[in-house]
C-alpha cells in the first residue's frame, strides 16, 4: 500500500533526518534560554532574565501599564468565560481577582491611602512580582515550545526514569520540571507542569507533587535572600543545602497525605504514560524523541498555542498575586496572626534547639504570606536561624503572594485546604532537616 505524504508529519520513520535536526537544534534554543547563565552588563543570569530586564530598562513608563491591562483581563475573564462560580475556591479567588485589579488601578495611578504606597506593600508587590511574572510567564511561554516540544522531555525522561519514579513518584520526564523550577522560575515550572498534565503526560497525583515539590523560586530570588541575610560568604553552602533539603522533602511529602492520596487518573480521563525502560536506554531515548518531534506541530502553530496558554496563564496569576499577595502583607505587618501562627511551629523549633526558637517560629509560619517576609524578620538573628530560615523560604514553596495563586490558575485539581496541609508538612520537614546541617556545616 502507498503512503499518503499527507500522513508525513504524524509518523516518524519518513523524516528521520529532519526530525533529529528539530530535535537537536529546537531543544538546544530552549536549554540555552532557560538554563545557561550568560553576563551581560556585568550581570550574571539565563537568558531569558535577561530577555525580561531588557524590556523592562527599555520600556519603563509603559511595562506597568501592560501589567495593568492583564491584571483587567485577567480580573474580567472568569466573569466572561462565565466560569468564575464554577466552586467555592473559584468564586473566592474571581472576587480576590476584582479587587486585585482594584489596588492595581490605585497603584498605577497614584490615588489611594499612605500605607498602600509603602516600598514593603503596594510598590513591593506591583515591581518587584507582578511585572516581574507578567513579562517572565509569556516570554518564558515562547521558549518552552522549543524546551519540551520537540523530543527533550522525553529523552531526558527516559534517562531520569530509575531516578525520579523510586524517589519522588513522578515520571523521568518531570527532571525538566524541576530544574526549570529551581533555575529558571516557579512561573515557568507551573507552566510546564500545567501543559503536560494536560496532555495526559502527568496523573493528577504526578502534576500535584511536582507543582507543590519542584516549583520553588528561583535561584535569583535565593541570592536575594541569601544578600538580605548576609549568607553571600557561605551562598555555595546555603544553595547545595538548600537544593538538597527541597527534594529531599518533596520525596517525604509523597508519601503523606494529601498527596498520597491523590487520583492516578489523567486529565479529561485520556493519559499518555511514560513507557518503562526494558532495554538499550540510549536506543530507547531516541525513539521516544522522534516519536515526540514526529507527532509534534509546526513551529509557529507550537509557538502561537504555548503563548495563548501562557497569556491566559498570566492573566490568573497577576491579579491573584496584587490582591493575596497584599492581603498577606497586610496582616504580617499589622495583626498578631502570624505571631499566633508561630507557635505551630514552635514546638519544633525549641526542640530543634534554633537559636531564638520562637523568632525562628514566627518566621516559619510568615513564609505562608510571602517568601521574602521571613528575611525580613530575623536579620539580626544568629547566623545558624538565619541560614535555617532562608532555606525555609525556598524549601517550603507555597506562599500567598505568588505560588499558590499560580497552583490554582492552573488546571491542576488541589484545593486550598490541602495547599495548606502540605505547607506546614513542608515547614515543618525542612526545619527537622535542615537544623542539625545548618550545626554542622556553619
Amino acid at each position: 500500500m502507498k503512503a499518503d505524504p499527507t500522513m508525513a508529519p504524524s509518523t516518524p520513520a519518513p523524516t528521520p533526518a529532519s526530525g533529529a535536526w528539530k530535535f537537536f537544534v529546537f531543544s538546544a534554543i530552549g536549554i540555552f534560554v532557560f538554563f545557561v547563565p550568560v553576563s551581560i552588563g556585568g550581570t550574571s543570569s539565563i537568558l531569558l532574565d535577561h530577555i525580561v530586564t531588557w524590556i523592562r530598562t527599555q520600556f519603563p513608563g509603559l511595562v506597568p501599564y501592560y501589567a495593568l491591562i492583564v491584571i483587567a483581563l485577567g480580573a474580567v475573564y472568569p466573569f466572561y468565560s462565565k466560569t468564575w462560580n464554577k466552586d467555592a475556591v473559584t468564586a473566592v479567588f474571581s472576587i480576590l481577582k476584582v479587587l486585585g485589579l482594584i489596588v492595581a488601578v490605585m497603584l498605577v495611578f497614584r490615588i489611594g491611602p499612605a500605607w498602600l504606597f509603602q516600598p514593603d506593600m503596594g510598590p513591593f508587590l506591583y515591581d518587584k512580582l507582578v511585572v516581574s511574572v507578567g513579562l517572565l510567564v509569556p516570554i518564558g511561554s515562547v521558549f518552552l515550545a522549543l524546551l519540551v516540544g520537540y523530543g527533550l522531555l522525553e529523552f531526558v525522561g527516559v534517562w531520569m526514569q530509575p531516578i525520579m519514579r523510586p524517589i519522588w513518584k513522578t515520571p523521568g520526564r518531570s527532571a525538566i520540571d524541576a530544574v526549570a523550577s529551581f533555575v529558571g522560575s516557579y512561573s515557568i515550572g507551573l507552566l510546564i507542569t500545567n501543559k503536560v498534565f494536560k496532555e495526559g503526560k502527568y496523573t493528577v497525583k504526578e502534576a500535584a507533587i511536582i507543582a507543590t515539590g519542584f516549583s520553588t523560586v528561583s535561584v535569583t530570588f535565593m541570592v536575594v535572600v541569601a544578600k538580605t541575610l548576609g549568607l553571600m560568604s557561605i551562598w555555595n553552602t546555603y544553595f547545595w543545602v538548600t537544593f538538597l533539603v527541597t527534594f529531599a522533602v518533596t520525596a517525604l511529602t509523597a508519601r503523606m497525605w494529601p498527596l498520597s492520596r491523590m487520583s492516578d487518573e489523567y486529565y479529561d480521563g485520556k493519559g499518555d504514560p511514560e513507557q518503562k525502560v526494558t532495554g538499550n536506554y540510549m536506543k530507547q531515548a531516541w525513539s521516544e524523541a522522534m516519536k515526540a518531534v514526529a507527532q509534534s506541530k509546526g513551529i509557529g502553530t507550537n509557538i502561537w498555542e504555548n503563548l495563548r496558554d501562557g497569556f491566559i496563564m498570566t492573566m490568573g496569576i497577576l491579579p491573584s498575586i496584587m490582591s493575596v499577595g497584599l492581603i498577606g502583607l497586610l496582616l504580617a505587618e499589622y495583626t498578631p496572626l502570624f505571631d499566633w501562627l508561630g507557635y505551630l511551629f514552635y514546638p519544633f523549633t525549641l526542640l530543634l534547639q534554633i537559636p531564638e526558637p520562637l523568632l525562628a517560629a514566627k518566621a516559619s509560619a510568615i513564609e505562608i504570606a510571602e517568601m521574602f517576609l521571613p528575611a525580613l524578620l530575623v536579620t539580626e538573628a544568629p547566623l545558624v536561624t538565619k541560614f535555617i530560615i532562608a532555606v525555609v523560604s525556598v524549601s517550603a514553596i507555597l506562599f500567598f503572594s505568588a505560588v499558590i495563586p499560580c497552583i490554582v490558575s492552573t488546571e491542576i485539581p488541589l484545593s486550598l485546604p490541602k495547599l495548606l496541609v502540605i505547607w506546614f508538612e513542608r515547614t515543618v520537614l525542612t526545619l527537622i532537616l535542615t537544623a542539625p546541617l545548618a550545626y554542622w556545616l556553619l
